[in-house]
C-alpha cells in the first residue's frame, strides 16, 4: 500500500500548488488543453524541484557517448532527450505508486483527465515531502542550537578553567610572600609580645619612680616645714636672749648644731631632689622611648592589619575561587544535561537516518523492480519492435503487389474501356443499320 493519498486535486489547486512552491505559473486553461511542450516543460520543472534533473540535464545536453551508437545524432536529440523525461517521469509516477500507469502516450498526446492525476500525485508528493522536511527541519535547528550552546558552554568552562588554572598560578606565585608574610606577622606578634611586657615593665617602674618622687617631695615639704619652725624658734629665742653670755653660747650652739643639721637635711633633701630630678629625666627619656617603641608598635599593629587584609583578601579569592569550582561544577552538570539531550537527539536522528535508509532501501529494491520490469517491458517492445518492422516490410511487399495489381487493373479496365468503346460503336452501327432496315421495311410495306 502507498503512504500518500491521491486525491485528484481541483485545477485551481493546482495552479495555486504550483505557484506556492514556485515551480511554475500557469492558469487552469493550460490544463484543460494541455499541449506536449507544455506537458513537457512541466514536468522537467517538477523533477528539477525535487532534485530529479539537474540544471545541466535540463538545457537539452545529451552526452555525446549516447548519440554515437545512433547513425544520425542530429536528428535524435530532441527525441532521446523526449525519452530520458519519459523514462524518469515514469520511474517517478511507479515510486509514488500511482493508480495509473504512466506511458508515452500521456507525454507526447497528453490528456486533461491523465495530466491532472498525475500532477495531484505529485504535488501531493511535493507537499508530504515539505511537511516532514519541515519537521526534520525543526529538530535540525534545535540540534544547531544546542550545539551552538554546547560551544558556548564549553567556552565558557575553557575560560573558567584558564581563569582557575590564572588563580592557581597567582596563588602559587603568591604564596612564598604570603608565607613570608605569616613569618613576618608572627615575628611581629612576637616582638609585640614581648614590648608589650617590656611596656608593662616600665610602667610598673615608672609608677614606682612616681611613688618614691611623692615620698621624696613629702620629705622635702616636710624638712621645709621643719625648716620655717626652726627659723620661727630661732626668731623667738633670739627674743628671749639673756644677757648671760655663757646660756648664750650654748644656745647658739646649739642653735647652730641645729642648724647645720637642717642645712645638713637641706643638702640631703636638695641632693635627693637633684637624684629625682635625674631619675625623672631619666623616666622622661624612657617615655620618649616608650612613645617611640609605641609608634613603632603601631607602625607594626598598621603591618598586622594589612597582614590581616591580605589574609581576608586570600580569603575571598578562597572563596571566589571555591565559588568558581561550584560554577563549574554547575556548568559541567548543565553540560551533562545538554549533552544527554544532545545525545537523544543524536539517537532521535540515527532513528530518522535508520528509517531514511529503510526507506531508501525498499525505494531501491522497487527501484531494481521497475528497473527489471523496464527492462523486461524494453525487450517484450524490442520484440514487438521487430514484429512490427516485419509486419511493416509485409505491408510495404502487400502495398507493392498492391501497387502492381492496380497497375494491372488500370491497364486492364484500360483495354475494358476501349473494347466498350468499340463494342458501343459496333453497337450504334449496328443501331443505325437495324434503323435503315426497318426504314426501308416500312417503305416498302407501305409501297
Amino acid at each position: 500500500m502507498s503512504k500518500f493519498d491521491y486525491p485528484s486535486l481541483p485545477r485551481r489547486d493546482i495552479v495555486g500548488v504550483l505557484a506556492d512552491c514556485q515551480i511554475a505559473s500557469i492558469s487552469e486553461s493550460d490544463l484543460n488543453n494541455p499541449t506536449p511542450d507544455f506537458i513537457e516543460n512541466l514536468y522537467t520543472r517538477i523533477l528539477i524541484h525535487i532534485g530529479w534533473i539537474q540544471i545541466q540535464e535540463d538545457s537539452g545536453l545529451v552526452e555525446f557517448a549516447d548519440l554515437e551508437q545512433l547513425e544520425n545524432p542530429d536528428l535524435h536529440v530532441d527525441s532521446v532527450r523526449k525519452m530520458n523525461l519519459y523514462r524518469k517521469v515514469k520511474k517517478f509516477i511507479a515510486e509514488l505508486e500511482c493508480p495509473r500507469e504512466f506511458t508515452l502516450k500521456d507525454l507526447i498526446k497528453p490528456g486533461s483527465d491523465g495530466t491532472e492525476l498525475f500532477l495531484s500525485a505529485m504535488l501531493n508528493f511535493i507537499l508530504h515531502r515539505e511537511s516532514r522536511m519541515k519537521l526534520i527541519e525543526s529538530v535540525v535547528e534545535e540540534m544547531t542550537a544546542l550545539d551552538e550552546k554546547q560551544q558556548e558552554l564549553e567556552a565558557r568552562i575553557l575560560k573558567s578553567n584558564a581563569d582557575i588554572a590564572e588563580f592557581n598560578e597567582s596563588r602559587e606565585r603568591e604564596m612564598p610572600f604570603v608565607q613570608e608574610v605569616d613569618n613576618k606577622i608572627k615575628e611581629l606578634k612576637q616582638t609585640i609580645s614581648g614590648l608589650n611586657n617590656h611596656q608593662m615593665s616600665l610602667k610598673s617602674a615608672i609608677n614606682k619612680k612616681k611613688d618614691e618622687f611623692k615620698e621624696m617631695n613629702e620629705k622635702i615639704s616636710n624638712a621645709e616645714f621643719a625648716l620655717g619652725q626652726s627659723a620661727q624658734e630661732n626668731a623667738s629665742l633670739r627674743s628671749k636672749i639673756v644677757q648671760s653670755p655663757d646660756k648664750l653660747q650654748g644656745a647658739l650652739e646649739e642653735k647652730k648644731a641645729a642648724l647645720i643639721d637642717a642645712k645638713n637635711a637641706e643638702r640631703a633633701a636638695m641632693q635627693s631632689f637633684h637624684e629625682k630630678n635625674s631619675i625623672l629625666e631619666v623616666y622622661t627619656k624612657a617615655s620618649k622611648k616608650l612613645n617611640k617603641h609605641l609608634k613603632l608598635m603601631q607602625s607594626l599593629q598598621e603591618q598586622v592589619n594589612s597582614a590581616k587584609q591580605v589574609e581576608k583578601d586570600v580569603k575571598v579569592l578562597k572563596a571566589k575561587i571555591s565559588e568558581d569550582g561550584v560554577l563549574d561544577k554547575s556548568l559541567e552538570v548543565k553540560l551533562f544535561e545538554h549533552q544527554g539531550r544532545a545525545d537523544q537527539l543524536q539517537e532521535l536522528l540515527k532513528q530518522l537516518e535508520k528509517e531514511r535508509d529503510l526507506k531508501c532501501e525498499e525505494a531501491s529494491e522497487e527501484l531494481n523492480n521497475v528497473r527489471s520490469q523496464v527492462e523486461y517491458n524494453r525487450r517484450g517492445l524490442e520484440q514487438r519492435e521487430h514484429k512490427v518492422e516485419a509486419l511493416v516490410a509485409e505491408g510495404v511487399a502487400i502495398i507493392e503487389k498492391i501497387n502492381i495489381e492496380k497497375d494491372s487493373a488500370a491497364a486492364k479496365q484500360q483495354m475494358l474501356l476501349h473494347k466498350c468503346e468499340e463494342l458501343t460503336k459496333e453497337f450504334f452501327k449496328y443501331s443505325n443499320a437495324t434503323g435503315d432496315l426497318l426504314s426501308r421495311i416500312e417503305a416498302g410495306a407501305s409501297e
